[in-house]
This record gives structure tokens, C-alpha cells and sequence, in this order.
């Protein structure tokens, strides 16, 4: 049963729906008039690019035996689906979330973008950082951020997903997916490159 929540958890929390997850509490939190068909629009291509897309290409993938599982378990096997992340992350930035538009949304990608490349880099050098963490971190990161520029009190939001990151932790540990020392890899690479670039916006 531990184990069934376990996997319940990396499930969920899965890396892909990260981005979506940030649109969404920008939107529910963000003081600014944004025409609700903008936001329509916007919440739909990230769900199309972050998660539909990279679907696909993973089914892609399997079926010519370049991964193994979602999961990525090994460095070897990140190096195709980490460079086409870094391709849709770039094509966000310059057709959906362009920075004339909403700043604080292109400099969440642009970290997102980062983060990828970090992750991408360290596996050709065999160094696996814990991908989970790199997303749960990044978002958290920028829902920080984004209740320090608007001055809300999400005490309660962070509180909670302080919790989360510590499950998600556990889930990876008690999984074997990752040693501790790569899940400090994946905080470190997801924090770092959000709160770099608070400087251009915050």
C-alpha cells in the first residue's frame, strides 16, 4: 500500500505537468485584467507543448527503443527527450509566452529552459540530477516569487507545497529512483536558474 502511494505521488507530480501548473497559479493569482480568452488560449498551447506533445514523442521514442520507460532512468536515455524539451520550451518563448506579453511567465520558461539544459549537460557527463525535483522546485521557486511581487499571503500554498516536495523526495528515495545526493542535484538545478532571473522581473 506504501509503495502504491508512493508511485501515486511521482505520478502526479509528474515533471510534465509542472509548467501547467505554474500557468495556472499565475492566473489565479495575478492582480493584472487578462481577457479570459487569452488565458484559454495560453493555458491550451502549454497543455498541447508540455504535456500532449511530449507524450506522443515518448510513445515515439519507445517504439524505436531510444527509452525505456518515463521514468528515464538512466543519463543515456535523457539526452533525446531532455533536447527536445529544450526545443518546445524555446518554442513557447517565442510564440506563446513572448516577454512583450506576461514578463513574469516568460521568465518562469526561460528558467525552465535553464533547468533543462542544466539537467541535459550533466547527463552527457553521466551526472543524473532528479528530474521530478528540478520541476517541483522550479515551481515553487516562482510561486515564491510571484506572492513576493504581488505581496499575497500564500503561507498556507507554500506550507503545502513544502509538503509535496518532501513526498515527492521520499517517493524517489524509497523508489530507488534516485540517491539523495541527485535529488540535492535536482533542487539546486531547479532553484537556482528562478531565482537568478528574479532579478529582470521581480
Amino acid at each position: 500500500m506504501k509503495e502504491f502511494i508512493l508511485k501515486g505521488i511521482s505520478f502526479v507530480f509528474h515533471p510534465l505537468i509542472m509548467p501547467l501548473l505554474g500557468i495556472l497559479f499565475y492566473f489565479s493569482k495575478t492582480p493584472r485584467y487578462i481577457p479570459e480568452p487569452v488565458r484559454n488560449a495560453k493555458i491550451f498551447s502549454i497543455v498541447i507543448l508540455t504535456i500532449i506533445l511530449p507524450i506522443l514523442l515518448f510513445f515515439l521514442l519507445k517504439t524505436i527503443n531510444k527509452v525505456n520507460s518515463i521514468y528515464l532512468k538512466s543519463t543515456k536515455e535523457r539526452l533525446i527527450p531532455l533536447f527536445i524539451n529544450c526545443v518546445i520550451t524555446l518554442l513557447i518563448l517565442i510564440r506563446v509566452l513572448p516577454p512583450e506579453e506576461i514578463i513574469e511567465l516568460y521568465y518562469f520558461f526561460v528558467g525552465i529552459l535553464l533547468s533543462t539544459l542544466t539537467c541535459f549537460i550533466l547527463a552527457v557527463f553521466k551526472i543524473k540530477a532528479s528530474i521530478h525535483m528540478i520541476a517541483a522546485s522550479g515551481f515553487f521557486m516562482f510561486a515564491v516569487a510571484i506572492s513576493m511581487h504581488y505581496h499575497i499571503n500564500i503561507n498556507g500554498t507554500i506550507a503545502l507545497m513544502m509538503v509535496i516536495l518532501g513526498a515527492i523526495a521520499t517517493s524517489r528515495l524509497h523508489l530507488k529512483a534516485h540517491t539523495s545526493q541527485e535529488l540535492i542535484v535536482g533542487i539546486i538545478t531547479g532553484l537556482v536558474p528562478q531565482s537568478i532571473l528574479l532579478h529582470y522581473w521581480l
